[in-house]
């Protein structure tokens, strides 16, 4: 066995791929760590230009690398295919995306994690394709990132709590956030299944912050409500929000204009999955399907975070934790069962599960 093909190789440097390398290494394992992005963290994580140097220690820390870890930045993973001895062979283009000067290479993995994470799930309506409307992830990474505001009046659109942060983000940024738009019915959902809410009851504080942020900016928070039409010339310059029903279809006599020069839209997340399916592995309902180790159906391929069920940056550490150490222990090493990590992923599952109930994409 080679010394490459004796390593775990993580592809993902988000928080489930940072767990998994670094539990893989505390085991005695070699890890080679792929990412598409300069610095490990992934969107959770990203570089925070509002958090000043406090922020920034925290952020160094939580995405520092132990001893034994081969990190390889801009370097995408563009096909995985089987290796002639077993495992998986990835083909990798390492440097910034389009530049003439990126360099090939093809790494053979007896042990391969992925964990590539998800983006942002955007609903059509008219006028999307207009320049001015974003992703709400998009947003969020220029305001962080970059301490750049998509907009100076910016409306903010779909489903889910992620909505909360992201107006944070573009507050820090110096945007006016018109206001943030939920389709759903947050409160109803939660109440449906209490159990668990109080899976997740650590988050709680996290929300009542993101909520008095919006309160102390005067930020409306209207559930039931959505953009229907994105209107401008080249660019936008107002939306057109109306109320729903408990199925979403547009309530007639609703529809309200509200000027914006820029409408940040967020249904939730799509995994990304390409890898695990160009790798073979079963998936249902649109994700990578785990046993309690994480490994998949294919011999040596174990998944972790969003790729195995959107339940956020918590649950995805754990399960990374998991697949790390079932990886570090499949190549021979003595690798122990994480199991608080087991408990944390039990329980993450089970917020994510009411999450999703709680914030489904309905019919209209």
């Amino acid at each position: 066995m080679s010394r490459e093909t004796a390593r775990v190789t993580v592809v993902g440097a988000g928080p489930a791929g940072l767990a998994a390398a670094r539990a893989a290494a505390a085991a005695g394992a070699g890890v080679l760590l792929i990412d598409s992005e300069p610095a490990p963290g992934g969107q959770y994580l990203r570089r925070d230009a509002l958090a000043g140097a406090g922020g920034s220690a925290r952020r160094d820390r939580a995405t520092a690398l132990p001893a034994g870890v081969e990190h390889l930045p801009d370097t995408a993973v563009w096909a995985v295919e089987p290796a002639p001895g077993g495992g998986r062979r990835l083909h990798l283009r390492t440097g910034p995306a389009d530049a003439p000067g990126r360099r090939g290479r093809t790494v053979d993995a007896a042990a391969l994690v992925l964990a590539t994470g998800a983006h942002d799930r955007a609903l059509p309506f008219p006028g999307w394709d207009l320049p001015g409307v974003y992703t709400a992830g998009a947003a969020q990474a220029l305001a962080k990132e970059q301490r750049i505001a998509v907009g100076r009046r910016v409306l903010l659109a779909g489903t889910g709590p992620f909505l909360l942060p992201v107006a944070g983000s573009l507050i820090g940024a110096g945007a006016r956030v018109r206001a943030v738009l939920e389709a759903g019915e947050p409160v109803t959902g939660w109440l449906r299944d209490p159990a668990g809410l109080a899976a997740g009851a650590g988050k709680l504080g996290e929300l009542a912050g993101h909520l008095a942020l919006l309160a102390r900016h005067r930020v409306p928070y209207r559930p039931r409500t959505a953009v229907a039409e994105a209107h401008g010339d080249g660019a936008v310059r107002a939306a057109t929000t109306v109320r729903l029903d408990r199925d979403w279809n547009p309530v007639p006599g609703t529809e309200r204009t509200v000027e914006a020069d820029a409408v940040c839209v967020g249904f939730g997340f799509t995994p990304r999955t390409e890898l695990a399916v160009a790798a073979g592995c079963a998936m249902a309902d649109g994700f990578a399907v785990v046993d309690a180790a994480q490994a998949t159906s294919v011999p040596g391929v174990f998944a972790a975070g969003e790729l195995t069920g959107i339940g956020g940056a918590d649950l995805a550490a754990a399960e990374g934790e998991v697949a790390g150490a079932a990886a570090a222990r499949l190549l021979g090493h003595d690798a122990r069962p994480p199991l608080r990590a087991l408990r944390r992923v039990r329980r993450g599952r089970r917020f994510a599960a009411a999450l999703a109930a709680a914030h489904p994409v309905r019919p209209g």
